[in-house]
C-alpha cells in the first residue's frame, strides 16, 4: 500500500518544516517498515488526519483493530509515548507498545522506528465536536480532568514545562510585533499576562498540551478518550485555555460572542476548580500566540478570528 500523506498534513508541515528535513520524503518507507515489523494489515490512512502525524488504521496479527501513528521528531512523539504510558489508558487512548520497535526483537529498531506509536483503535471520525456545543464542552472538560495527574518521577528529562514552551513562543511573538498597532497591543497584553502567571503557578501537573474538542474521540471501553497530546508540565489553567476558544468561528459569527466567551471562561473555571483570572490570562496568551503564528505563515483568516477573540478577553 502507498502511504500517501493527507493534504492537511503536507500543508501543516510546509508551514513549520526546517530546511533539510526530509521526513515526508522518507515517510512511505518508514511506514512500511513499521507495518512489517509489527505484522500489521493496513486498512487505510486516516483522512483528513492530523497536522503533525500520519495516522493509519491497521489490524494486528490476531485481528485486533489498532492505529499506527508516525510523527517527525519535532512533533515530540517520544514525549507523547511517555505521557500515554503514564496515563495508562485513564482518560486517554491506550498505548499498545511500551517502546518503539518493542513488537520486534528485544533490541528494537533504534532510530529507524523512532516516532512510531501503536495505539488502541477509537472511533476516528467521531469526536465530541459532533455533539451540541454545551454537551461537547461538558464531555471534553470531563476527559481533560482525568489527565491532570502528578507527572512521573524524572519528568524534567522527558516533558517541557509551561514556562519553557511559552518562553519560546513569547520570543517568536515579540519578533512579530510592530507589524500592526492592534497586533502589537495584543502581543504586549499577552506577554504581560504570561509574565504575571509564571510568578507563582498553583500546581504542576502533567497536561495534554494541545487539548480541544476534536482531540476527544468516541471509544468502546469508556464513552470518550483524549488523543494526540503534546504533553507539558504546568498548571491546569494552561491546558484548559485552549478549550475556551473551541469553535472560535461560531463565537465570532455570533452577535453575543464576547459575552458567550466570558461566560465560557467562568463556567469552565468553576467546573474544573481552576482560577478564573488565571484561565482568562492563559486563554489570552494562547489565542494571541496562535493568531500571530497564523499571521506569520499567511493564514490571514485564522489570524483575524483568533486576534478578534483575544480582544474580547
Amino acid at each position: 500500500m502507498a502511504f500517501e500523506p493527507p493534504p492537511r498534513l503536507v500543508r501543516a508541515l510546509g508551514e513549520t518544516v526546517p530546511d533539510g528535513d526530509d521526513w515526508l520524503a522518507r515517510l512511505p518507507v518508514v511506514a512500511q517498515q513499521a507495518v512489517d515489523l509489527r505484522v500489521l494489515s493496513v486498512e487505510r490512512v486516516q483522512v483528513p488526519g492530523g497536522r503533525s502525524s500520519l495516522v493509519v488504521l491497521v489490524r494486528r496479527a490476531d485481528g485486533t483493530p489498532a492505529v499506527l501513528k508516525l510523527a517527525p521528531r519535532r512533533a515530540r512523539p517520544e514525549s507523547e509515548r511517555a505521557a500515554l504510558a503514564h496515563w495508562g489508558g485513564a482518560g486517554a487512548v491506550q498505548l499498545l507498545e511500551s517502546s518503539a520497535g518493542s513488537a520486534g526483537s528485544a533490541g528494537g529498531t533504534g532510530s529507524a522506528d523512532e516516532g512510531v506509536l501503536l495505539l488502541e483503535r477509537l472511533h476516528p471520525d467521531v469526536s465530541v465536536r459532533s455533539l451540541p456545543e454545551a454537551k461537547a464542552l461538558l464531555e471534553a472538560a470531563g476527559a481533560l480532568r482525568r489527565l491532570w495527574v502528578e507527572p512521573p518521577a524524572g519528568s524534567a528529562a522527558v516533558f517541557e514545562t509551561v514556562a519553557a514552551r511559552t518562553g519560546r513562543q513569547a520570543e517568536a511573538m515579540s519578533a512579530s510585533a510592530g507589524v500592526d498597532a492592534q497586533v502589537e497591543s495584543l502581543v504586549g497584553a499577552a506577554l504581560a499576562a504570561r509574565a504575571e502567571l509564571l510568578v507563582a503557578p498553583p500546581e504542576a501537573r502533567l497536561l495534554h498540551g494541545t487539548f480541544r474538542q476534536s482531540k476527544v474521540l468516541a471509544a468502546e471501553r469508556v464513552p470518550w478518550l483524549a488523543v494526540g497530546p503534546d504533553p507539558v508540565v504546568g498548571e491546569c489553567a494552561f491546558d484548559l485555555a485552549r478549550l475556551v476558544r473551541d469553535r472560535v468561528e461560531d463565537l465570532i459569527a455570533s452577535p453575543s460572542g464576547a459575552a458567550i466567551t466570558r461566560r465560557r471562561v467562568r463556567r469552565l473555571a468553576e467546573s474544573l476548580d481552576v482560577d478564573q483570572e488565571r484561565l482568562r490570562g492563559w486563554t489570552l496568551f494562547r489565542a494571541v500566540e496562535s493568531g500571530v503564528r497564523a499571521l506569520r505563515v499567511g493564514r490571514v483568516r485564522d489570524a483575524e478570528l483568533l486576534l478578534e477573540f483575544a480582544g474580547w478577553l
